[in-house]
């Protein structure tokens, strides 16, 4: 008997002993979801801690635009560094998750901590691309270990975890907006909610009743991940949605700056409030997104939810220059919609993978989708320089969401659909 069809009986057990064991496991997963969701808050502050001070580093360090970028791009390439890395060499499936994801995240708070030390552009590229190789032993494992505790339900769990990366990212901003203009205090603070989520592991998260069985060491079953035709289609869509969603979070602060100095309103301070609020609202739309992935099926609800999300970006640029209102409004909305979908690919990885390598099936989307946005944010300043404005770059995102959609509408129409969100596709 493998390790799953055990924790299966164990649970089918609780149950034949009575209401209330059942009652007790029940609860428990949601407790470990939620002490899980919120060190997954605390250590992904490090993802975004230098991209919400970089107007701040720009002067003290004398940065170049290109240069700035990298401060975010370093984090993209060192966690698809990290990702392949132990995609290779089955990482997430030999060894524990939760030992993974304490290594991660004391390693990241070290590195985003080194930031305090270097005042030049080079070593701090360096350290937010080591920032991200450790990232990358905290975001994917999780996902698989939360998949330990749910059967039914899966795309909710795995949604509020996304969640909880996207409230963790969005809040650098909130530091930045109420510390000012010192961005030691964001570096001192995000290191600090880092090394917290690490002793949260340490101390209240173990491992759920339906446990994926341990993998040997093989890097030849990697290549086995893409001839699941399930998998293939459902890492597409998670590809396309991430062209647009790193490059959004990541320059949404310039571009709100820029729209709201070009209509006279509020403050510097005000920007980042404005973009801690339309990145933050993305977890409410994780949640959102599982339970309608869990309800209505997956391959539907990431098909709407891009083409919301596409829609916000074709109007970004119509509403850059007031009224502040509609800007502010097609801001959130698009926040909400942009991250809603993600939580429900990795679901589906769950879900139609061999059990044995779903860490490493799991990471390897991961890895590649992040290795895109590397582009997309590269991109956009560029497209920016040449357009002499803001205002008409987030078009470049739109052919995401476009395949995105068309992959996923076309694994809605495949027979592997059928084992998706217990039938419901």
């Amino acid at each position: 008997m493998d390790a799953s069809a055990e924790g299966l009986k164990i649970f089918s057990t609780a149950q034949m002993e009575g209401p209330a064991a059942a009652a007790h496991a029940a609860a428990k997963r949601w407790q470990v979801l939620s002490i899980l969701a919120v060190c997954i808050v605390l250590t992904m502050t490090t993802w975004f801690s230098a991209t919400a001070v970089v107007p701040q580093l720009m002067e003290t360090w004398q940065l170049s635009s290109s240069l700035a970028a990298w401060l975010t791009i370093g984090v993209q390439v060192g966690f698809v560094i990290g990702a392949v890395g132990s995609s290779v060499i089955g990482l997430s499936d030999v060894m524990p998750a939760k030992t993974l994801m304490i290594c991660g995240s004391l390693g990241a708070a070290i590195a985003n901590l080194g930031m305090l030390f270097v005042d030049a552009a080079l070593p701090g590229i360096g350290l937010r691309m080591l920032t991200g190789v450790f990232l990358a032993l905290v975001y994917p494992p999780s996902l698989k270990f939360i998949a330990t505790w749910f059967l039914r339900g899966r795309g909710v769990a795995l949604g509020v975890l996304v969640g909880a990366v996207t409230l963790g990212s969005a809040s650098p901003h909130l530091v930045n907006a109420i510390g000012g203009l010192n961005w030691q205090i964001v570096i001192i603070a995000t290191s600090a909610a880092t090394a917290a989520g690490a002793l949260l592991l340490v101390l209240y998260v173990n491992e759920g009743p339906y446990p994926f069985p341990r993998a040997p060491f093989n890097p030849g079953r990697v290549k086995q991940v893409f001839f699941n035709r399930g998998i293939v289609l459902a890492s597409i869509g998670y590809f396309g949605h991430m062209w647009e969603l790193y490059a959004m979070w990541a320059w949404f602060l310039t571009f709100a700056r820029m729209a709201l100095e070009l209509q006279q309103i509020g403050s510097p301070a005000m920007a980042s409030y404005l973009t801690f609020a339309v990145i933050a609202v993305g977890a409410i739309g994780c949640v959102a997104g599982g339970i309608l992935g869990d309800r209505i099926g997956r391959t539907l609800t990431t098909s709407l939810m891009m083409g919301l999300s596409g829609g916000c970006a074709l109007l970004a640029g119509f509403v850059f220059d007031g009224p502040a209102w509609l800007f502010i409004l097609v801001g959130l909305v698009w926040g909400f919609s942009v991250v809603a979908d993600s939580a429900q690919f990795s679901t589906i990885v769950t879900e139609l993978g061999d059990p044995m390598y779903v860490g490493t099936a799991l990471t390897i989307q991961l890895g590649i989708g992040f290795m895109l946005t590397v582009v997309t944010i590269w991109l956009l300043p560029l497209a920016a320089a040449t357009l002499s404005s803001w205002q008409w770059v987030f078009l470049i995102l739109l052919p995401g969401p476009a395949i995105g959609i068309a992959a996923m509408l076309l694994l809605r129409r495949l027979p592997e659909a059928a084992g998706i969100a217990m039938g419901s596709r």
